[in-house]
């Protein structure tokens, strides 16, 4: 039986072979009689089929960049390139000459659309393109990758012999947003791909970029592939998607207050950091001066100020020198000292500072109080209130043990990378050693130097229980294709350098800090119970060896509620305005922050403000679009929010803010329909968030001056208005 079945394969084989062999014979037989292959169909004797085999790579699409909410921070999109048709046989279908013909005039024309274009360089390259007998050529700088509004614009001049070709190009559909952190990507020449330059798009570039495919075909000679030929070698991988922790409103709200605080400052560098106390998820960061990320021409800094610059941050240190006095059990409690200006001197065999009588001349500068201002006698509880660096200079002379205030320093983080998953960072610069002067300015917030980030992980113990979180941006990396998640992240705790009670204490010392005649009384905000400390910070001028006599660093670190933490702020900036700048960014930002977590400022309701605080309520967005407009109607009915139709259709085609996201009471909802017909509405008191949306559904392009929320608007509500139509609106 096996013999038989043996024989019976070996049979099959054969005629198998013999099957193959007659067809191979039969396609070379019709070949030479009909001169065509009997697969393609092509004739063979036609001069305009090559036989060159062409490979090729499949570009991988880049990944998108998501906030918390899956709203679209980053994204891939088609693009255009310019490109000039040189070939002189070439008409268009009414017989008109179709290619360059003007080098000079063509240049210039392009130039009344294209602002960053040298129209000698383009001029010269189509000129050297011609000479060289070339039918086509790209024009250069200026002229790739451009979107589609600006493609049409060209298309709109007419200009024989200029067409384009499809491509792909990165998109940031909000910027500036949080530019320096998320950074841009572009198309690399040597990689031939668009690839991270910056931020998160450079550091998760390998997930983000993908793998691209490999495919060969036979080509003929003008450039169209033979049919029957395609081989696939390599499937191109699509790069996975990123999700952040970021929240996009509340990241508007904070670039926005962050232009207002550069201006009303004439700021040379503001930041500000927004993050859950429990879990050190960043809701918003941002860092200026900023750029475009579509545009990228001028970069102002390659340096984020959040976890790459380094700064001496002033008195937002001091709760950590009154939390090491409270944990090791030697804070003065209820003891007066004498605040004003601390002399002093030190002997070296014992490490022991002692205060001396003011106008006694010793080694070393006295240490003054901010502005040279004298509190008196005031309690070390007080100290803290009103910021005196006297009291911290009494602590870290006469309480503090210097080896463990050291080792504290070391437990809270600073000094140390963060290790904050994909974010760039710095070290700083540790000085404590340098007794005594570098020492006791430590205590302050000066002589050493840190970062925002390890500022934030280190507050993190104190509004958090005494727990150390540690601060992350990246919640997850997701396949694009089937949503699986890759990797993700989660909250890390990292040290519990104090105990509960002391970080309790240390919190209900900086509530102090709002109180009326205290450093941050101006950043009280009604009806929000928070706890905060104010720094005002020198700086050091590394050309002169001195530092800034009118250029401080301003900043408030602060968490509500205090009673439970949830919320804390870091707002700052750089500017000779460190005196009597507005807390109005500040507070608008905290207040942002909050209504974006659904969370109450409040532990009382003694006040109309904190009962209207009380009423906040946090929503998840409904799906809208396919719907009826009366559905959609019926679905919002519940909630506190505005409804803005636009159109007058009745059914919905979009809707902002997108599906399952976060929203709030006050917030501003937006239901296009797909009717013909748009009217002008009232936009008074609308946000740039606001105004970003109804762009973003209609098209509609809106200019604006000021800041704040709209007071006025140049089209009268009710009016038929267009993507033609030119809406201009002052905020204040």
């Amino acid at each position: 039986m096996s013999v038989k079945k043996s024989n019976k394969q070996l049979y099959r084989v054969i005629q198998i072979m013999t099957l193959t062999g007659t067809l191979v014979v039969a396609n070379v037989l019709f070949t030479m009689v009909t001169h065509r292959h009997i697969w393609s169909g092509q004739d063979v004797l036609d001069t305009q089929i090559a036989s060159s085999i062409v490979n090729t790579s499949v570009e991988a699409k880049r990944g998108t960049i998501y906030d918390r909410n899956h709203n679209v921070i980053a994204q891939e999109v088609t693009a255009y390139t310019v490109v000039a048709y040189l070939d002189d046989s070439l008409e268009d279908e009414d017989g008109n000459p179709d290619y360059v013909k003007d080098a000079d005039y063509t240049a210039k024309q392009l130039g009344t659309v294209l602002d960053n274009i040298n129209e000698e360089k383009v001029a010269k390259i189509i000129e050297d393109a011609i000479d060289d007998e070339r039918s086509q050529t790209e024009l250069g700088t200026g002229t790739k990758r451009l979107d589609k509004d600006t493609m049409e614009k060209i298309k709109d001049l007419n200009l024989p012999g200029i067409d384009f070709i499809e491509t792909t190009n990165r998109n940031y559909p909000t910027t500036p947003f949080s530019s320096n952190l998320i950074g841009f990507a572009a198309y690399d020449e040597e990689k031939e791909k668009i690839s991270g330059v910056m931020g998160l798009e450079q550091t998760l570039d390998e997930y983000l970029s993908g793998k691209d495919g490999q495919v060969q075909y036979q080509q003929t000679v003008d450039g169209s592939i033979l049919p029957g030929t395609t081989q696939v070698f390599e499937e191109a991988e699509d790069g996975k998607d990123v999700v952040l922790t970021l929240d996009a409103s509340l990241q508007r709200t904070v670039e926005e207050q962050m232009q207002i605080t550069m201006e009303q400052n004439n700021a040379e560098a503001a930041w500000c950091a927004v993050m859950e106390v429990e879990t050190g998820k960043i809701l918003a960061w941002a860092s200026y001066p900023t750029f475009d990320q579509n545009k990228h021409l001028e970069i102002p800094s390659y340096q984020d100020r959040i976890s790459q610059a380094v700064y001496e941050p002033g008195s937002v240190m001091k709760p950590f020198t009154y939390a090491i006095a409270l944990d090791t059990g030697v804070f003065p409690r209820n003891t007066p000292f004498r605040a004003g200006t601390f002399t002093y001197t030190f002997d070296p065999n014992t490490n022991k500072i002692t205060r001396v009588a003011n106008g006694t001349e010793t080694a070393y500068p006295p240490i003054s109080d901010a502005l040279e201002e004298d509190f008196g006698v005031i309690t070390f509880e007080q100290g803290l209130a009103f910021s005196s660096n006297v009291g911290i200079c009494e602590l870290l002379s006469n309480y503090v043990n210097y080896n463990q205030y050291v080792d504290y320093m070391d437990k809270f983080g600073f000094f140390k990378y963060v290790d904050s998953p994909y974010v760039s960072e710095s070290l700083g610069v540790n000085n404590i050693a340098n007794l005594p002067q570098d020492y006791l300015s430590s205590g302050f917030g000066q002589s050493s130097s840190i970062t925002i980030l390890q500022l934030l992980q280190a507050y993190t113990a104190i509004f958090n229980g005494g727990t150390m979180v540690k601060p992350y941006v990246v919640d997850s990396i997701v396949d694009s294709t089937t949503g699986e998640v890759d990797e993700e992240y989660d909250t890390e705790v990292v040290g519990t350098p104090i105990s509960e009670d002391t970080a309790n204490q240390v919190v209900d010392l900086m509530k102090g800090v709002l109180q009326d005649g205290a450093s941050g009384a101006r950043f009280r905000i009604d009806g929000v119970d928070m706890a905060a400390k104010t720094g005002t910070g020198e700086i050091y001028n590394e050309e002169t060896g001195v530092y800034d006599k009118y250029k401080y660093t301003s900043s408030i670190m602060a968490a509500a509620p205090s009673s439970d933490a949830k919320i804390m702020v870091y707002y700052g900036m750089v500017s000779t305005n460190y005196v009597n700048y507005s807390a109005e960014p500040f507070k608008q930002i905290m207040q942002a922050a909050l209504i974006a977590n659904g969370i109450s400022g409040s532990e009382s309701d003694t006040s109309s403000e904190e009962e209207t605080y009380e009423k906040w309520e946090t929503y998840t967005m409904p799906g809208l679009t396919n719907h009826s407009l009366t559905y959609a109607n019926n679905k919002l009915a519940d909630k506190k929010v505005h409804v803005t139709v636009i159109g007058d259709g009745q059914n919905v085609v979009d809707q902002y803010p997108a599906k399952d996201s976060t929203i709030n009471s006050n917030d501003r909802v937006f239901i296009l329909t797909d009717g013909q017909t748009i009217t002008m509405p009232d936009m008074t008191g609308w946000t740039r968030k606001d105004l970003t949306a109804f762009w973003q559904l209609t098209g509609i392009s809106i200019e604006t001056t000021g800041y704040g929320k709209v007071k006025s608007q140049n089209i009268e509500t009710g009016q038929t208005i267009s993507t033609d139509t030119e809406i201009q609106v002052e905020l204040e």
